[in-house]
């Protein structure tokens, strides 16, 4: 039986009611929470690259995470309007600039490398698929650069036909790979995040 349009809201709104009641800016934190639940990628003290991190929840989760001691830099083209403590620098740009963004800041080398990034969707299917791995594989030639031996990489893609090779290219690079669906994604949608742990 199809779950009806309702109970796909009430999904929804679950957990958006529920990052309201955590002081969190956007549901997507859980997708987050339960990622670093079943895998532990945000140590006290790391220092993590958010890309795509606008509205900034994953900032708000991954600073209490690594905590004072932690520093983190969020980028994405909307800017974030939240308050976010002293331990964390957004940069409000483009992620294929970040390069230089990076040298500015004095700060080039991350622990953990989290991309949430998803393309502005047209309904088109291939178009989204197309434009999803597009900014995936800009995640990953960040992590080539700014991700130290050890470190761990989370992104966000859209299951389609190039996601096996995608996931094959995060393979490669580090010891573990695999891919993950939180329980908190909504039901109707696509996206699944490929997790890498211990960068070669």
């Amino acid at each position: 039986m199809k779950r009806s349009s309702h109970n796909k809201n009430s999904w929804a709104d679950h957990y958006t009611r529920r990052a309201k009641k955590d002081n969190f800016v956007a549901r997507s934190v859980y997708k987050l929470q339960e990622i670093q639940k079943k895998h532990r990628i945000l140590g006290r003290g790391a220092r993590i690259l958010d890309l795509g991190c606008a509205p900034g929840s994953w900032l708000q989760f991954a600073a209490q995470a690594v905590g004072p001691e932690g520093r983190l830099v969020g980028i994405d083209l909307t800017p974030i309007t939240i308050n976010l403590p002293d331990t964390v620098t957004v940069i409000t740009g483009d992620v294929f600039d970040l390069e230089g963004h990076l040298a500015e800041l004095g700060q080039t080398r991350f622990d953990v490398v989290l991309s949430d990034m998803a393309p502005a969707t047209t309904g088109n299917r291939h178009v989204d698929e197309a434009r999803s791995i597009a900014l995936c594989e800009a995640a990953l030639d960040i992590v080539d650069k700014a991700l130290v031996p050890g470190g761990s990489f989370v992104c966000k893609i859209f299951q389609g036909n190039d996601f096996k090779a995608f996931a094959n290219a995060v393979k490669h690079r580090f010891d573990r790979q695999t891919a993950f669906r939180p329980k908190s994604t909504r039901k109707a949608s696509r996206e699944v995040f490929v997790i890498g742990l211990g960068k070669k």
